[in-house]
């Protein structure tokens, strides 16, 4: 599979998990990676590697506009861009509070848009480009209390399969890459506050262990995120890429479970996260 060469590739969301290792692995293989993250302090042991890092906030348009314009004016240009950043948060989707919901969709979603639009300007100019989209397999497979994670992925995926047919005539490329379960801290991170529906406030404390084991299900047999990352570079580079990569655990066979007739995929979630009760 050949590969491109001495790539510029700005990295959304690398204070850790899937972006840390990514932008390693990008250095590993003789690219120019640019780290970002919303706290630049976060990223020092990267920069103690010899990875260059930028403050970037994807929900501030002024820090993306001062983060595109610090890497074009370092390396002159912007050969790939890796959307990766995103947070998650777990819990039944009537009961998590409006501005939790739009968190995620302004994260995962518009904090994407935010940063293709600053760069591809750039790349069509130069009639070259290509951007790495972070979707999910939970964007083709529906989950309980993940709901508005899932819809954020479904979106990521849909807009960049709009989007990669919108960039083709300016020689620019779209890869959506759909993990499965991978190695991270993001069920540790969004299982802040899952205790709220512990109490008998909410109307889902008799399933509260479906919610607790949700909030884990990505981590169980999860591919290491190093191993992730190695692959995913490999395919993503690639100088002709898929339109899809996925990897991960589940990553082959939950899309598949996707396909299965509604009911029947219902009544098999509902099983898994203990929802197949009638609630008080």
């Amino acid at each position: 599979m050949a590969s491109l060469k001495d790539q510029i590739v700005l990295v959304t969301g690398c204070s850790s998990g899937i972006g840390r290792a990514v932008v390693r692995e990008l250095k590993a293989r003789g690219h120019r990676p640019i780290a970002t993250a919303r706290r630049p302090e976060s990223l020092a042991d990267l920069t103690a590697e010899g990875i260059e890092a930028v403050a970037l906030d994807v929900n501030d348009p002024s820090s993306i506009t001062k983060a595109v314009a610090a890497v074009l004016g370092r390396a002159g240009r912007i050969d790939a861009v890796v959307n990766n950043a995103g947070i998650n948060l777990f819990g039944p989707v009537a009961e998590l509070t409006l501005d939790e919901i739009r968190g995620i969709f302004e994260t995962n979603v518009m904090g994407l848009v935010a940063v293709t639009q600053a760069v591809f300007p750039h790349m069509a100019e130069r009639r070259a480009g290509r951007f790495v989209n972070i979707g999910s397999v939970v964007g083709l497979l529906p989950t309980p209390f993940a709901a508005a994670y899932c819809a954020s992925k479904a979106a990521v995926h849909v807009f960049s399969e709009a989007f990669r047919m919108e960039a083709k005539p300016f020689g620019v490329d779209v890869v959506i890459v759909q993990p499965g379960g991978v190695k991270s801290h993001i069920a540790d991170n969004s299982s802040r506050g899952l205790e709220r529906f512990a109490s008998e406030s909410s109307r889902y404390v008799r399933v509260y262990p479906g919610i607790r084991k949700r909030a884990n299900a990505s981590q169980k047999g999860a591919m290491p995120t190093e191993d992730f990352a190695r692959e995913m570079v490999k395919r993503a580079l690639a100088a002709k890429a898929p339109r899809v990569i996925r990897l991960g655990a589940g990553s082959e066979s939950l899309p598949k479970l996707a396909s299965m007739p509604g009911g029947m995929r219902d009544r098999l979630l509902s099983g898994t996260y203990g929802l197949d009760v009638r609630l008080p």
